[in-house]
């Protein structure tokens, strides 16, 4: 692979997304057993079994490992090229049979998401791309939204957020607040134009977002921390505060928003 050019890597996440198709087969949403981990987080067979799957189509020789269902070998820290991935990113929502879940694939060189691929199985969804290709949306070119303002515009909510009504503050905004599982699903249809943006309210790790946020720079959108800063990924702890993500043109609307937010909720988790 020479510099620049992803087509390779595109390659190898197309595979493995096919590969983690054929072990969704093998499962029917809503009715499978979940574990709990600390957190009360739950896990799956699926889990499990599509990391397997994932880790043997994708990693190669000189290249770093982190995933959700992984135990985290440190020694991707000295890797100038990562796999972040989570096998299975909304698991509740599979659990539940809500068709809100995905595979999420991203590919770190020298800590930037470069490229990734995000695959809704129950929904027959596949976003792809890289920073140099471009992304597709099952299989056709696609681009963040032009909107140029917030009026009107969709964004994707975590639902476990709204439930617990930490989005109630923006209930009577001009724009249309709209419920989702799978943070990695949110930022790919944004990515996609299907949705104008989404952030979190609550931190995340790298395997949540680092897929999303290769598509949606891929597709000409904007990505950033709650900080306002470029997302960074590849580090010794994998978790970041929480994520913007928008049409290029909503940059300066959403973050102003964030900042209303946080002066106004200075307890709040948007800090």
């Amino acid at each position: 692979m020479t510099n620049h050019s992803y087509a390779g890597v595109l390659e190898r996440i197309e595979s493995a997304i096919e590969a983690a198709h054929q072990v969704f087969a093998r499962f029917t949403p809503g009715e499978i057993a979940a574990e709990y981990k600390a957190g009360h987080d739950p896990v799956t067979e699926a889990d499990k079994a599509l990391d397997i799957v994932l880790r043997k189509k994708l990693l190669r020789d000189g290249e770093g490992w982190l995933s959700e269902e992984s135990a985290d070998d440190l020694v991707r820290l000295n890797k100038k090229q990562v796999w972040v991935v989570d096998p299975l990113d909304g698991t509740r929502e599979f659990v539940a049979g809500i068709p809100e879940f995905c595979v999420s694939i991203a590919f770190v060189e020298n800590s930037r998401a470069v490229a990734g691929g995000i695959c809704n199985p129950a929904t027959n969804e596949v976003f792809l791309g890289s920073i140099a290709s471009g992304m597709t949306y099952n299989g056709q070119p696609a681009h963040t939204s032009k909107l140029k303002g917030l009026k009107g515009a969709v964004i994707l909510a975590s639902r476990s957020e709204t439930k617990r009504g930490e989005w109630t503050q923006f209930q009577n905004a001009e724009f249309a607040v709209r419920p989702m599982g799978s943070v990695a699903y949110k930022l790919a249809r944004v990515s996609a134009g299907l949705a104008d943006a989404t952030f979190t309210l609550t931190p995340k790790h790298e395997w949540d977002v680092a897929a999303g946020a290769a598509l949606v720079e891929s597709a000409g959108g904007f990505v950033a921390t709650l900080q306002n800063t470029p997302l960074r990924c590849n580090n010794r702890s994998p978790k970041i505060s929480g994520l913007i993500a928008c049409g290029s043109f909503l940059q300066d609307d959403l973050t102003a928003l964030i900042r209303q937010s946080q002066n106004a909720s200075p307890s709040a988790t948007l800090r």
